[in-house]
């Protein structure tokens, strides 16, 4: 069957159309994004502004046509922490709902790390034992670990890379002040959590999932994405820790030049450096496997479990 997955993250706004039946891997079909970053639309309130709800309801609108183009049976559309956490994030909802026919189901911070596992336990298999798996998004950092397809703990925690940029980092290159105390905020955020992982067991197997961590590892000598999903790559403590000084000495432009950068995401990458080099740090890990697999390919899975074989 064909399926859409449209994702609304605070970064990007993801169509994403796949073939897939229940026993195999979610086949990519077609992909159609834009980054909208409805996360930085906000009101001082918090509240989603009208030009984001707008843009929101375009793409969507957009996104609608051409998955029935595609020809898919049905799409499945979620939204993460920036409709979560907004004020207004119900009417916004409802607006899309009335003027696209788009019924967006709004995950909670626990359902996006539990889905996420699952991708990535689908992806690397049973024999990778334990696993932790870790994944920065734009508004949080999703946590989870366990030993079957189920984590035994799933936690998420505010600490994505554009909520972080947008609320500590003022200057371009950052402010070494502000670097200090963002370090300081997301090591006690994290901390706070790292004990109920830590009693899920040491894992076998640390995998990195997002664009940030995919980001990292492709500045730091991993292999670029055009060598397509089924190549190694890794991103290693020491390597980003080498890193780290660099990227926050550059501007959001000269970040812009790395590999494996987009422009739209240079500005956040200092953050989720920060972030990344905590997780590394707290958990005591010298690596993060990074899976091409993440929360939308977990959606896909968690539907295709529950259909009745034909």
């Amino acid at each position: 069957m064909r399926l859409g997955v449209l994702d609304v993250g605070s970064n990007t706004v993801h169509l994403l159309v796949v073939d897939a039946h229940r026993g195999a891997a979610p086949l990519p079909a077609y992909s159609h994004k834009t980054e909208l970053r409805l996360a930085e639309h906000l009101e001082k309130d918090g509240r989603i502004a009208q030009s984001g709800a707008d843009e929101l309801v375009s793409f969507i609108s957009e996104a609608a046509e051409l998955a029935a183009d595609k020809g898919c049976e049905s799409v499945m559309a979620f939204a993460t922490s920036a409709l979560r956490e907004a004020p207004n994030g119900e009417k916004v909802l409802d607006r899309v709902r009335e003027q696209t026919a788009v019924d967006l189901q709004v995950l909670t911070g626990q359902d996006e790390a539990r889905l996420t596992f699952l991708a990535v336990r689908r992806w690397f298999g049973w024999s990778s034992g334990r696993l932790a798996v870790f994944d920065i998004g734009g508004g949080s950092l999703e946590i989870a670990a366990g030993s079957d397809e189920e984590p035994t703990v799933a936690v998420s925690v505010p600490l994505g890379a554009g909520r972080l940029t947008r609320e500590s980092l003022t200057l371009d290159p950052p402010d070494k002040d502000e670097v200090r105390a963002l370090r300081r905020r997301i090591r006690i955020e994290m901390a706070a959590v790292a004990g109920d992982v830590l009693r899920a067991g040491k894992p076998q197997r640390a995998v990195a999932t997002s664009k940030t961590f995919r980001s990292l590892a492709r500045i730091t000598g991993a292999a670029p994405s055009d060598d397509g999903p089924y190549v190694p790559r890794s991103l290693s403590r020491e390597a980003l820790s080498d890193w780290l000084p660099k990227l926050i000495a550059m501007t959001a432009h000269e970040r812009a030049e790395l590999p494996g950068v987009s422009p739209g995401r240079a500005t956040q990458l200092v953050s989720g450096a920060l972030v990344a080099d905590a997780v590394m740090d707290l958990f005591d890990l010298t690596s993060l496997e990074v899976c091409p697999w993440a929360l939308r390919e977990g959606v896909i899975l968690s539907r295709l479990d529950q259909l009745q074989p034909r």
